[in-house]
């Protein structure tokens, strides 16, 4: 596994051993990264069950102001560690060893632009993740999440969290769902793109993120 782009482009990472983890492999990463590529530049990002820390790096590599890695088991921390001293990256990494759903009430962050979430397939950890986060001050109708998971995952609770599914993308065994809470989706922002079913950074309203953009 590597860095895809970025100032650690073509770096290696190390990976866990045995199958307590499943690190997202690289073509996969890429058309992650190629979907929320406007999204990453000088965003706060967060990696939730961080597993080798593989998402945070690609997102520090290019250019996330700062990444949260939450992770808890021994093994896959010390490769997070590592994999961020070697790429150079640890001074805009914030590395929490707890549990996701205790780190989701406890991060302090003023905003979380971005969040994704791979935790282990059909256990429904993401729903009870994406209930608590919906709660926290950090995280509000900018921000967009993303969710791993199976390919026959069904997501149709996703309304009754508050939830909108803007983009899904189907690989061979999994997806990945692109969220945003439903206040998103009101009024003004109805014609977007990213590269054309996400939302610009251009359009957003939030003083945060207009205060972002003109530094990127």
């Amino acid at each position: 596994m590597r860095v895809i782009a970025g100032t650690a482009r073509s770096m290696p990472l190390k990976t866990p051993t045995g199958d307590g983890t499943r690190p997202t492999v690289d073509r996969i990463k890429e058309t992650l990264f190629n979907v929320i590529q406007t999204e990453v530049p000088g965003a706060v990002f967060a990696d939730f069950f961080s597993g080798s820390g593989a998402i945070g790096i690609e997102a520090l590599s290019r250019g996330a102001s700062r990444a949260y890695f939450i992770e808890k088991a021994k093994e896959p921390l010390a490769c997070i560690e590592e994999n961020l001293r070697f790429t150079k990256l640890y001074d805009r990494a914030v590395v929490l060893k707890q549990d996701a759903f205790a780190a989701a009430a406890s991060i302090a962050e003023k905003h979380l632009d971005v969040i994704f979430i791979d935790p282990p397939y059909g256990k429904g950890y993401e729903e009870r993740l994406l209930s608590l986060l919906r709660e926290r001050p950090c995280v509000d109708a900018e921000t967009l999440f993303i969710v791993e998971e199976t390919r026959e995952k069904d997501f149709s609770y996703l309304p009754a969290l508050g939830y909108v599914m803007e983009k899904q993308k189907k690989y061979k065994t999994n997806q990945h769902v692109f969220l945003r809470l439903a206040d998103r989706n009101r009024g003004k922002n109805e014609k977007s793109n990213l590269p054309r079913e996400l939302r610009s950074r251009n359009l957003r309203t939030s003083g945060h993120h207009r205060a972002r953009k003109r530094n990127l």
